[in-house]
């Protein structure tokens, strides 16, 4: 039987976002990481845990399968659905994203697709969340948004970028989904690793909540993606992590931008607790809710508001995240 995502009774449809967790040496820090991981998935019940890249830091470890099999580990043993996507420590050492993808497709409760044909990189899908008449009423789109430029060091920046046939093949998953809906756009959410550059346009032009202790590691090419999300008017929001020091959101033309809450140390110089970032859609609305958990149990249902400040976002030498 196929797996499906549902909403629950009520309407409510609740994920929780895990991001930049670097799985490595099994030491203290890390199952001291799992256990918080555990205590917010038990105090929040989601109906699904998305985990948004660097959820090994495979550079680091002799054998990264079993880090990555340690992270899956957690939603399993609470047999709740889960996906991922990558990031760019992911593939960094002697496996590669092809293979964390496989991987992660042998798990009951992962609810990855396989990749489609002919579309660049790894864990591109979408998933849909169906209503009590099994249709579907919401949407899910998962992007690889690569790792490092393939021009690093050059004048075109130091990450990696969504690309043409990525874009082309969400605007036909959404074309798709539209016409089985009869001709209204689902409301849907998009995640991915890495921020696209509007996410500096948000913060540096618009009113956002939540905070920026880190530089928005963004790619230098702008290659449309958020373009085609607001032709297609689908989406209403984009949920990424790369930036450790950052959770902010914003607002910007329509579409929320937002960083999930570091799961892993921020390495900063200040105070700046792990979490997670959850997010609750409701059937039937083209809206939803989210808020931060912190390691504590400590939740954040309002974040600060930042005022516009109007810079020019920083070109200069971005630090690896």
């Amino acid at each position: 039987m196929a797996k499906e995502l549902r909403f629950r009774e009520d309407g409510a449809f609740k994920i929780v976002q895990f991001t930049d967790p670097e799985f490595a040496a099994n030491d203290e820090e890390e199952q001291r990481m799992q256990a918080m991981m555990l205590r917010i998935l038990e105090a929040e019940q989601p109906d699904l845990v998305v985990y948004t890249g660097d959820i090994i830091a495979s550079a680091s470890h002799p054998n990264p399968a079993d880090a990555f099999r340690r992270a899956c580990s957690v939603p399993e043993r609470m047999r709740i659905p889960w996906a991922a996507v990558f990031g760019n420590h992911d593939s960094e050492g002697t496996i590669t994203r092809e293979q964390l993808h496989a991987l992660q497709l042998t798990f009951p409760y992962n609810f990855a697709k396989p990749d489609p044909q002919g579309v660049h990189g790894v864990g591109n899908y979408v998933l849909t969340v169906g209503d009590k008449d099994r249709r579907a009423s919401a949407a899910l789109y998962f992007l690889d948004s690569g790792s490092y430029s393939p021009l690093e060091y050059s004048r075109m920046g130091f990450y990696d970028w969504i690309r043409r046939d990525q874009i082309d093949w969400y605007t036909r998953q959404s074309y798709r989904l539209t016409g089985d809906n009869g001709g209204t756009t689902l409301p849907s959410l998009a995640f991915f690793h890495i921020p696209l550059p509007e996410y500096n346009d948000a913060w540096d032009f618009g009113v956002c909540y939540g905070e920026r202790y880190d530089t928005c590691c963004a790619p230098w090419i702008n290659s449309g993606m958020f373009a085609a999300m607001i032709e297609m008017g689908d989406v209403m929001g984009i949920f990424v992590g790369h930036d450790h020091g950052n959770d902010y959101w914003g607002d910007w033309h329509g579409i929320r931008l937002c960083y999930g809450r570091t799961t892993r140390n921020a390495y900063l110089d200040r105070s700046f607790p792990t979490g997670a970032r959850v997010i609750a859609m409701k059937e039937g609305e083209r809206n939803f809710d989210t808020w931060i958990h912190l390691e504590d149990g400590t939740v954040y249902s309002e974040q600060a508001r930042h005022e516009p400040e109007g810079r020019t976002p920083a070109i200069g030498a971005r630090g690896m995240r």
